[in-house]
């Protein structure tokens, strides 16, 4: 009980930091439902989101990568970035940024360059 009631701390404040009031409703209710069903355990998925959560701040502070066009999910450790950026340059940027956060073990990088 106490893990799942830690799990909905996190995914709540997780929520309230992306300015989702709506999203950490529902938020919470699948923060339940991932610790019953994912093999990580409950402080490896507060890590991980954790991990999303600062780079995504990062990509928010900086001058050439735009948050809003890259995706990011986080896996023990591991941040697999996704989307379409406009050049390489901002690639080299997201990658850069996202393994300077603490207790990122890896990044993998499915950006692509270029037009959808």
């Amino acid at each position: 009980m106490k893990r799942w009631l830690s799990t909905v701390a996190v995914v709540v404040w997780v929520g309230l930091l992306s300015g989702c009031a709506a999203a950490v409703v529902g938020g919470a209710a699948a923060g339940g439902y991932y610790v019953g069903t994912d093999d990580r355990s409950a402080g490896q998925i507060a890590e991980d989101a954790s991990i999303t959560s600062t780079v995504n701040s990062r990509y928010i502070g900086d001058d050439l990568v735009q948050a809003r066009i890259i995706n990011v999910d986080t896996y023990n450790g591991v941040v697999t970035l996704y989307g379409n950026v406009p050049n390489q340059s901002v690639v080299d940027r997201a990658v850069e940024l996202a393994r300077g956060v603490k207790n990122v073990k890896q990044v993998v990088s499915k950006l692509t360059v270029g037009a959808n």
